[in-house]
């Protein structure tokens, strides 16, 4: 039986670290020709040492449109076709603060990384998976962006508006062969998470029923499924990681 991911190419956005290495390790162990889209040019080059595998590195800002496209354009030059997308790049912004102390720019910040940055890749590949009338795009969201998590405003917000999107996407292009999907963990131990307060950081978890954080393993599984040729008929769809947090 044929390898399903041997022939195709992936696109991750925040690829060189966090939960996007934990995904492109999986899927370039499964065969996957994998794009690394990163502003971080240091952690780049230490992902494509390290993962092993088809590694095409590129360093710019997810939100530069005119750079992502360039990218995309360079990357089917290369390999021949897009097959996966997973918008993995995302900051918090800052936190542990009440909605009326939230500075206008850091939100303005937050939501064009975390919404825009998704928007950008997309509209790059997608004319590309039309023309294969194939794709698989998966968009990381947050059990902030269903739940709200207080003291993260800019972050609860820009992961709602995510989840919004994917349904929008989800409904456009269902009968294309394209499936746009969402996953919403809850707090995993990733060098984000590392960075806010333990204090916001327990907040989190005592809400997961499981008491514990998700693992980077965790995810890549449930991720790898999510952009895999057995996904056929779920789109749209926001998938839960939150330890029996979100039921809904």
């Amino acid at each position: 039986m044929e390898n399903q991911w041997t022939k195709k190419t992936a696109i991750i956005t925040g690829g060189a670290g966090g939960l996007g290495y934990a995904l492109v390790k999986r899927l370039l162990s499964n065969g996957v020709k994998v794009a690394l889209l990163d502003h971080r040019q240091e952690a780049l080059e230490s992902a494509v040492v390290n993962a092993g595998g088809q590694v095409y590195p590129y360093a710019l800002d997810v939100t530069d449109a005119k750079a992502v496209q360039a990218a995309i354009d360079d990357v089917v030059v290369k390999t021949s076709g897009i097959h996966i997308l997973v918008n993995s790049a995302g900051i918090t912004g800052e936190t542990g603060i009440k909605s009326h102390e939230v500075d206008l720019n850091d939100l303005d910040k937050v939501l064009s990384v975390n919404v825009k940055g998704c928007m950008t890749t997309f509209k790059a590949v997608i004319p590309y998976m039309l023309q294969q009338k194939y794709g698989r795009v998966l968009n990381i969201a947050s059990i902030a962006g269903k739940d709200g998590n207080a003291g993260m405003l800019a972050y609860s917000a820009s992961k709602g508006a995510v989840i919004a999107m994917t349904k929008v996407q989800g409904k456009e292009y269902a009968g294309t062969g394209i499936l746009v999907n969402a996953l919403a963990p809850a707090v995993i131990r990733t060098e984000i998470v590392e960075k806010l307060p333990e204090s916001q950081v327990t907040y989190m978890t005592d809400k997961i029923p499981m008491k514990r954080c998700g693992t980077l393993e965790e995810f890549a599984a449930m991720a790898s499924f999510i952009v895999s040729e057995e996904n056929s008929f779920t789109t749209g769809f926001t998938y839960d990681l939150t330890g029996g947090r979100a039921v809904y």
